[in-house]
């Protein structure tokens, strides 16, 4: 099965010359997670609560004890009246479910309790779903959890505006880890004719539609999040809103500039850091410096169109781009990030005249840090399958591979749930 879902993954994948072309034209605005694929998770009705799985449960068990336990995510609906939310613990503690942490989220017609439930190992998420409707719940959603979720809600908004206050391309990550999975497209600052209508049509304050908000972009614009499989809550939206309002309010900044100086085997000194819009004259020298070969492995396509995806690139709205400099400031290596659903995708350039030193396995360790930082599932790399040198940056990580070849175009992906990323010493050779 994980072959067949893979093979189709592969026919779907775009390259990134591509895809930045559909943002450059794309009419409906430039997505900070490209729609390749539905984000929701697969999800079975329940018939008489309107309950749904958010992903494929075990097989029920005829008994619960005796192995160990699991986390889950919940989200129910409740009337809005004294002693629901007993009802509702009640029903949990008869599956010998605890309720670990709590949050509300007011309605016009009831109360969602999303909560953090300890279920034992056994339980499958049909029988936690059932649980909440005997309980008096409704609009049941269940998700497997893991230890990440354990930090309460208040230290982790704090944690997330904190990024977005370092660094404003943590905007659309910090948006992502607050509301899940979700598509975030962001309508530039200047709209087409045709979509000024529809720019007049979102409010200083916002638009909530359930499983749709629009909130107005600090950058210029406006940006809409949507979550089909999750309707949104007026508490959520109110959130996404203080976010964005935060980074408006702070105005452009880049992070700090050092992500660390690292040092080569031959004893090259060089700096990772983050780039942005400001490296854009520095980028297009890069380019012109690099072979018309190495430009065409990149990009996969005509290189003389190259220059004009990098204003793109380095955008923080669509992607977080890396950056490799030597001590003398020459900028020698770009290395790019792009959010794909539960996935992201890595690309990487690096100047003919430092390539086979180490430099693309180390930019790229970085990147599935970064991936890896938000929970992503998967890391793909979409190349040639002649380019030997991102084949070996990618099997260096020290990753589960799956590879896929499709009329010549390779696509390798790293499992980043099936294992930490190994550590490695910043100074040794790669």
């Amino acid at each position: 099965m994980r072959d067949v879902t893979l093979t189709k993954r592969a026919q779907t994948r775009r390259t990134w010359r591509q895809r930045l072309a559909e943002r450059i034209t794309a009419p409906h605005g430039l997505p900070w997670g490209p729609g390749r694929h539905s984000h929701a998770p697969p999800t079975e009705p329940d018939s008489d609560t309107g309950a749904t799985a958010a992903v494929p449960a075990p097989p029920a068990a005829a008994a619960v004890g005796g192995g160990g336990t699991a986390l889950w995510r919940m989200r129910t609906t409740v009337r809005d009246r004294p002693g629901s939310l007993a009802a509702l613990c009640a029903a949990l503690a008869v599956r010998q479910v605890d309720i670990l942490s709590l949050q509300t989220h007011p309605l016009a017609d009831g109360t969602v309790d999303e909560m953090l439930l300890r279920a034992p190992a056994e339980l499958p998420a049909e029988v936690l779903s059932a649980a909440a409707a005997t309980g008096g719940g409704r609009d049941t959603w269940v998700e497997r959890a893991d230890a990440h979720d354990l930090v309460d809600a208040p230290t982790r908004v704090l944690g997330l505006a904190t990024r977005t206050a370092l660094d404003a391309a943590e905007l659309p990550v910090a948006l992502r880890q607050l509301l899940g999975r979700c598509t975030i497209r962001s309508q530039p600052a200047e709209p087409a004719p045709a979509q000024r209508d529809a720019a007049g049509a979102v409010p200083a304050e916002g638009l909530l539609e359930e499983p749709v908000m629009r909130l107005r972009d600090p950058a210029g614009g406006w940006v809409t999040v949507e979550r089909p499989h999750l309707p949104f809550t007026p508490t959520e939206f109110a959130r996404a809103r203080a976010l964005i309002e935060l980074d408006s309010q702070l105005g452009p900044r880049a992070a700090a500039a050092d992500q660390g100086a690292l040092t080569l085997p031959a004893g090259d000194g060089i700096v990772v850091r983050g780039a942005d819009a400001s490296d854009l004259e520095a980028a297009r020298a890069l380019h012109a410096r690099c072979s018309r070969a190495t430009l065409a492995l990149r990009y996969h396509g005509p290189v003389h169109e190259a220059d004009r995806y990098l204003e793109h690139l380095l955008s923080p709205r669509y992607g977080r781009t890396l950056a490799v400099q030597t001590t003398s400031g020459q900028l020698v290596a770009l290395g790019h990030l792009l959010w794909d659903g539960e996935e992201a995708e890595v690309a990487l350039l690096v100047e003919d005249a430092w390539q086979r030193r180490g430099i693309g396995t180390r930019l790229l360790r970085h990147l599935v840090e970064l991936a890896a930082e938000t929970e992503a599932a998967d890391v793909y790399a979409v190349t040639q399958a002649t380019n030997t040198g991102m084949v070996a940056a990618m099997r260096g990580l020290g990753l589960p591979l799956d590879y896929q070849v499709e009329e010549g175009t390779l696509v390798i992906t790293a499992q980043l749930t099936a294992a930490a990323l190994p550590a490695r010493p910043r100074s040794e050779g790669c």
